[in-house]
């Protein structure tokens, strides 16, 4: 049962992070950068509006992987669990005191 209800609480925690960017970092790789700020922007919409998960893309039912179609290129979006030192992974991702969130967008060439 914990399992199910640490997954209950890091998919909400992803959530927040893709579709309003609180709870911690953005990062745009060197190919979304290069694509300038208003294409970034749709992106970043995009990606927050992503709601496709399905067994396939979302084996855990962590909602911490997409790929979307948005301004003429493949996307994808990545989110990391790390320490709040940043250089280890989180003991666990399910609490947000532990946890350092960090989502990547890139382009699917990028990965």
């Amino acid at each position: 049962m914990t399992a199910v209800l640490d997954a209950d609480r890091i998919r909400a925690l992803n959530d927040i992070l893709r579709r309003t960017l609180s709870g911690g970092t953005l990062v745009l790789t060197a190919g979304i950068i290069a694509l300038g700020r208003e294409r970034q922007q749709a992106i970043v919409d995009a990606v927050a509006a992503f709601d496709r998960f399905d067994a396939d893309n979302d084996p855990y039912g962590e909602h911490d992987f997409g790929a979307v179609e948005a301004v003429g290129e493949r996307i994808f979006f990545k989110i990391d669990y790390y320490d709040r030192s940043l250089t280890q992974a989180s003991p666990d991702p399910a609490d947000a005191s532990a946890t350092a969130r960090v989502m990547t967008i890139m382009l699917a060439g990028e990965y």
